[in-house]
């Protein structure tokens, strides 16, 4: 029987970051305007919103949502602070502009975020507002909190349980000619993503349109989500990242081969797994992240492989990692020189490619813990696939 699935609400934002920032730039208020596709909205709110614009507001240590028409009664649930509804038909710059005034607030220096939409901005100056962006919240979204790594956990898990779905396919599949066949029809790399993003579905998380599988020639494409056969011989790279109904995503990969000759792809993959156990050696706090992304290409080239290879070159073609939080791709990167601190979280996928042979990439998710650092997941690697 399976387990139930993994479910964690969002946890709650402490702003008070947003009140230093006010502080040191001598500020009246922040202002951040977007829809639910904006995680700086989505990590200041909690408030799963619909696809049209909505405002946060912080001043004298409070903070308003100025919620969307028709979504009182989620916004009030969800955000732990003021829900204005008034002026539900105005733009979301103007409701910004009067929730700032009922603080008392009619003019002054605004912080808003680099992303603010253009229209908002006009509207906070017509209210004479002067605007400067700030990185507060992109700053305060590097380390996470207990209950953050706690959404992470839970919904890594659910990747491990798409990716065990897949390497037992894989398994279960037989050799007839030139292609991998699996109950009874041609395995595809959609038919493998149909059956990895179901698994997902019954543990309660979304694929988010996140579910790549490559074959050969296309594991070379780092976001190939089309329809190619399987062949025998060949690298099957799968990059699964499903998102969780508290926003936090999980980010896992693993390469197989069915039937390997041992060729191309028995050597890449080997490099690619002595590159990432070098990058998650290097990780500590106090060390720097481009330092994880140099191991990591170091060990690639001394098996062989350009570490610099450019897109559509054989070689290493990307960063070694990115951070993972409520968006996808965040910060930090490890191909910029920040020092590492704990409650940072961030994937770690040195990988090779070759666009006419394929292409190999091994990937886990990690935390910088006090005293060095925590894979986010337990599943083990192979070369050639196993059932559990």
């Amino acid at each position: 029987m399976r387990d139930a699935p993994d479910s964690l609400p969002a946890p709650t934002t402490d702003r008070a970051f947003l009140d230093d920032a006010l502080d040191a730039a001598d500020a009246v208020g922040f202002v951040a305007v977007g829809d639910r596709f904006d995680d700086d909205l989505r990590y200041l709110t909690r408030f799963d919103g619909p696809d049209r614009d909505y405002a946060f507001v912080r001043a004298d240590g409070e903070s308003v949502l100025c919620a969307p028409g028709l979504f009182e009664e989620q916004a009030t649930r969800e955000f732990d602070g003021t829900v204005r509804m008034d002026g539900v038909g105005d733009p979301a710059g103007v409701r910004a502009a009067e929730a700032l005034a009922a603080f008392g607030v009619d003019a002054g220096l605004v912080l808003v975020p680099q992303s603010i939409p253009h229209d908002a901005a006009v509207h906070l100056e017509r209210a004479g507002y002067d605007l400067r962006s700030t990185t507060a919240v992109a700053d305060a979204r590097l380390v996470k909190t207990d209950a953050e790594l706690d959404c992470l956990r839970r919904v890594q898990r659910a990747a491990v349980r798409g990716m065990r779905r897949a390497e037992t396919i894989l398994a279960e599949s037989r050799v007839e000619g030139d292609e991998l066949v699996w109950e009874g029809g041609p395995l595809s790399t959609e038919r493998l993503r149909r059956q990895v993003n179901a698994e997902f579905a019954v543990y309660g998380v979304r694929d988010a349109g996140n579910t790549v599988v490559g074959a050969g020639p296309t594991c070379a494409d780092l976001h190939y989500t089309g329809t190619d056969v399987l062949h025998p011989g060949e690298t099957v790279l799968l990059d699964l990242s499903p998102r969780g109904p508290h926003g936090y995503y999980g980010d896992l990969s693993r390469t197989y081969v069915v039937d390997s000759d041992g060729g191309w792809e028995r050597r890449a993959y080997v490099a690619v797994e002595a590159a990432l156990d070098a990058a998650l050696d290097e990780i500590a706090p106090g060390a720097d992240a481009a330092d994880v992304h140099r191991e990591a290409a170091a060990e690639l080239a001394a098996y062989g492989f350009d570490p610099n290879a450019d897109e559509g070159e054989a070689g290493f073609t990307h960063g070694t990692g990115h951070g993972v939080g409520v968006s996808l791709h965040e910060g930090p990167s490890l191909r910029d020189p920040v020092e590492l601190e704990p409650g940072m979280v961030f994937t770690v996928e040195p990988g090779v490619y070759d666009p006419e042979r394929g292409g190999v990439r091994l990937e886990e998710l990690v935390a910088v813990t006090d005293d060095g650092h925590e894979v986010l997941h337990e599943y083990p690697r192979s070369f050639a696939p196993r059932t559990e």
